[in-house]
């Protein structure tokens, strides 16, 4: 059974493991093995994710099943350059398992995100995706997001080609 909570300090580790685990399988083949370790270092690292679950201008919420962390959302401060409104917050990372796809964690986590940002008074979530992550764009798009914009997403010395898109709330 699936269980969902705030991200606690004590879960850093654990959510750390995860969130590489997660990206190597889903993008690991597209980068130099400097380059992924690299970027995962910096994401994930002790000075990356775990350090921003007690960081007040972050909200991390898991997906649990048992004490294995199987997807997690992480919503903060818009970091793309550009003019943002004040009202705006970005969708960092929406991270789910491999095998739990189709079983209902990845709509769960965005529901939350979307109602975190609500609640908060937010009246746009932004994200960006990869460009050939099919998948993640269906899946963002099913929820109204729209594109508006190219960002280039650094992994190591890598420049990625992804998508900014944002859904007014």
């Amino acid at each position: 059974m699936i269980a969902y909570r705030d991200a606690v300090p004590a879960d850093g580790p654990a959510l750390a493991a995860m969130a590489k685990q997660s990206f190597t399988e889903t993008f690991g083949t597209l980068y130099r093995p400097e380059d992924l370790a690299a970027f995962l270092d910096q994401a994930f690292g002790e000075n990356g994710l775990p350090a921003q679950i007690g960081d007040p201008r972050y909200t991390i919420r898991l997906a649990t099943d048992g004490a294995a962390i199987v997807g997690f959302a992480k919503i903060g401060p818009v970091a793309f350059p550009g003019d943002w409104p004040e009202t705006a917050v970005e969708l960092y990372q929406l991270y789910v398992r491999a095998d739990q796809h189709g079983a209902g964690v990845g709509p769960a986590l965005m529901d939350w995100a979307i109602d975190a940002a609500r609640a908060d008074g937010r009246t746009e979530l932004i994200l960006s995706v990869y460009v050939d992550n099919a998948r993640a764009i269906r899946f963002y798009q099913r929820y109204g997001f729209v594109e508006i914009g190219r960002y280039v997403f650094m992994v190591g010395e890598q420049p990625d080609d992804d998508r900014i898109m944002r859904l007014v709330l």
